[in-house]
């Protein structure tokens, strides 16, 4: 059965913090107790994001925790990751589910109301629905705020993962909405102890399973 994200979500970025890999990111955060990590890589050619890939799936497996691939259904594939998580411009999710078949995870990203009523008939596992707030990881849409998470939670069969801004300090109202999730990158990746912050995050968050 699969393990659909919820709680503390975390997206590995490397270029946050010089000199700290998604492999180091990744464990430090895996012995905090986060069991999602989405592996997003942009920047590395596919045979250097493979072998990152490839190492991130040993490390999640040890720690019994859910990888994700970011965009990348070929790599998702090669290195057997629990699943892909696609934007509104990439491979359709209709298409990625013939692909990957039913037992693996297909999350979509949304950005509006539209998008996340739309996403209900697409045969994605789940929704994230941002930016909820300012984002400081990469230029990105206006934010939605908090709100158009109980609008889609009205609606949503699917489980919602909130993004975009998020940090220790809103976490707790974030999950007050209805969101089943939170997706975090610099508010856990800039922090020195990030395996702390992760702790904090869980405490913050609460650590429920949506099977």
């Amino acid at each position: 059965m699969k393990k659909l994200p919820s709680g503390l979500y975390l997206i590995t970025d490397q270029y946050i913090v010089k000199g700290l890999s998604h492999i180091q990111i990744a464990e430090k955060a895996l012995l905090g107790g986060v069991k999602f990590i989405q592996y997003r890589e942009k920047q590395l050619s596919k045979r250097e994001s493979y072998k990152i890939a490839l190492q991130l799936k040993e490390i999640t497996k040890k720690f019994n925790a859910t990888l994700i691939i970011n965009d990348d259904i070929d790599i998702a594939m090669a290195v057997d990751a629990d699943g892909v998580h696609l934007g509104q411009e990439d491979f359709p999710v209709q298409a990625a589910r013939k692909i990957l078949g039913d037992d693996k995870i297909i999350g979509l990203s949304t950005h509006s109301f539209k998008d996340a009523e739309e996403a209900q008939g697409s045969g994605a596992d789940y929704i994230a629905i941002g930016p909820i707030f300012r984002s400081t990881t990469k230029d990105v849409r206006e934010p939605l705020g908090a709100d158009i998470i109980k609008e889609i939670r009205k609606i949503s069969r699917l489980p919602v993962i909130a993004i975009g801004g998020i940090n220790e300090n809103n976490i707790e109202d974030i999950m007050k909405t209805g969101a089943d999730g939170a997706a975090v990158i610099s508010a856990i990746i800039a922090k020195e102890d990030i395996t702390g912050a992760v702790k904090e995050f869980i405490r913050r968050v609460g650590d429920k399973e949506i099977m």
